[in-house]
């Protein structure tokens, strides 16, 4: 993919809502910047992973088709980001 992978997270099997907190969780966690790639397996994923990027202000920067589900790589937003939109 060329970029450094800082987490990576198997959420396959888990529903919604639990891969986007699992996400959010490993973010907040992290770096300013780092990247975080989660497979998930629940279909609902394709509408929930795009928007809580946006909401949290975080960069999607792929989808990749696996396997039983989807990969997505996520950068986690710098801490000059200022807070999510109205």
């Amino acid at each position: 993919m060329g970029m450094k992978i800082a987490v990576e997270m198997d959420a396959r099997g888990l529903l919604c809502p639990l891969p986007v907190l699992k996400a959010r969780k490993a973010l907040i966690a992290m770096s300013p910047e780092s990247v975080l790639s989660i497979l998930v397996s629940d279909p609902a994923a394709i509408v929930d992973m795009p928007h809580f990027c946006l909401q949290d202000r975080h960069t999607l920067l792929a989808v990749e088709d696996i396997d039983g589900g989807q990969r997505y790589v996520i950068r986690r937003r710098p801490d000059d980001a200022g807070p999510p939109p109205a």
